[in-house]
């Protein structure tokens, strides 16, 4: 097959076919309405081109897609630092594990300190908090944005709160106008788990930003159904320095040296330097400033982002035609549903489109008839956290977390709302569908 062939000339050759393989057997387009997802993969050859073209380099760990996804992630969302890691969730971990390094000084979050969110969304935005050892404080939600009700931020704050971790909703911003201005008053860390918002924007003092940039980290997810996949991995990225430093030394089992893997030497002070208690000399490959994990992806991971990422602007615009379609086909039955709304001041690459059922509408009714007529259904993840299995220990013990208030929306939230999908993927034909079920679901 390869024969008088030079290395490049197969490797054209094997990815020629690979196109070919691509568009003979995937990516045909199936209009049934037979079965409609909440989200699911959008790609095409160059995806899977790159994921095969890095499996040949056989490097396998992080490598040169890592690196080119990292300068060109930075690059799309405008921020300094960006670190590949291989999920969402690893993402939030290293958030938040940052933030408790011992390099911040004062500003560290110890265990017993306090980290404002809320109940309603993934649990990993909190997990990390609790595991810890620090204090989640949950503070109820608006409708229809689905985000943090500030107006309880003031009675939340301690003296012991250090920081403020919050998603966007399923891609709409929450109010960072005023959650920034809280952080700075009361000299509070924000993290942005931006995990269902890649591609939203916010305006703030004058200037549009992309969400997960406005605070002092962002977090992004790369799953399957999110705005752009690996089929697993996630980032974190920053402004700060000191925080990516911190960020990269957490994702790299702790490590306090920089070299990349397969790197040797790259400060010129491997075996020349003192660190804590270790003698002289000690191999600086071997050194740890930091509790840290093994938590890089892949290269063929990062290749197939690559691929992704030039796709965002499309997949974004077409996220949000396909919310609007569906909010101006469904206003004529809002004496049944409450619609999403968007914050103020941004512009929204939607995740899903939000519904929350008015009173009289059964939500398990409604939820039961689209699932039975072929539209897949999510809830707003966890619901109310605090309710979840996992508190049952903390709530026995009454410790491990604070509550404001009554959580009422939260709890309506859980109750009364759920979404339906508005991924790139989807026709015009689908959507129509869609909202002809949903119509449906409340006849009288």
């Amino acid at each position: 097959m390869f024969e008088n062939k030079t290395e490049k000339e197969a490797r054209k050759q094997i990815l020629d076919s690979v196109k070919e393989y691509c568009d003979t057997f995937h990516n045909h387009k199936n209009d049934r309405n037979d079965y409609i997802p909440y989200a699911s993969r959008v790609y095409d050859y160059h995806e899977m081109c790159n994921l095969v073209d890095s499996a040949l380099e056989f490097w396998l760990t992080a490598g040169k897609y890592t690196d080119v996804f990292e300068k060109n992630f930075a690059k799309y969302l405008n921020v300094k630092y960006c670190s590949l890691v291989n999920s969402g969730s690893s993402a939030n971990l290293i958030a938040f594990m940052a933030l408790a390094s011992p390099l911040l000084g004062d500003r560290k979050i110890n265990r017993g300190d306090e980290v404002i969110t809320v109940a309603a969304g993934f649990p990993t935005t909190i997990a990390a908090i609790i595991q810890y050892g620090a204090v989640p404080v949950f503070v109820d939600m608006n409708i229809p944005q689905y985000n943090i009700e500030i107006s309880y931020l003031e009675e939340a704050v301690s003296e012991k709160t250090k920081a403020v971790m919050l998603a966007h909703t399923l891609g709409n911003p929450f109010d960072l106008k005023a959650v920034k201005e809280f952080c700075q008053k009361h000299n509070l860390w924000l993290i942005e788990d931006n995990c269902d918002a890649l591609g939203s924007t916010y305006e703030i003092d004058g200037e549009v930003k992309f969400t997960g940039t406005i605070g002092d980290i962002g977090t992004s997810s790369f799953y399957p159904p999110h705005h752009m996949t690996m089929g697993e991995g996630g980032a974190v990225y920053t402004n700060n320095s000191l925080l990516n430093k911190i960020v990269k030394s957490l994702r790299d089992w702790g490590r306090d040296c920089s070299c990349a893997p397969g790197q040797d030497n790259m400060c010129g002070h491997r075996f020349d330097k003192q660190y804590g208690e270790l003698p002289i000399g000690y191999d600086h490959k071997y050194v740890y400033s930091h509790f840290g994990y093994n938590l890089k992806a892949t290269d063929m991971q990062a290749a197939i982002g690559c691929a992704q990422l030039e796709k965002m602007p499309e997949f974004t615009a077409r996220r949000k035609y396909n919310f609007n379609y569906i909010r101006k086909g469904l206003e004529d039955v809002q004496d049944k549903f409450i619609l999403p709304e968007k914050c103020p001041n941004s512009d929204p690459s939607w995740f899903g489109f939000l519904i929350t059922c008015k009173d009289g509408v059964d939500k398990n009714k409604v939820v039961q008839f689209l699932e039975n007529n072929g539209v897949q259904t999510r809830m707003l993840f966890g619901g109310n956290m605090t309710k979840q299995p996992c508190f049952t220990e903390m709530k026995k013990e009454n410790k491990g977390y604070r509550i404001i208030g009554e959580l009422k929306q939260t709890d309506r939230i859980m109750n009364n709302t759920f979404w339906i999908g508005v991924y790139p993927g989807m026709t015009d034909e689908k959507l129509d569908y869609m909202i002809e079920k949903l119509k449906e679901s409340v006849k009288e």
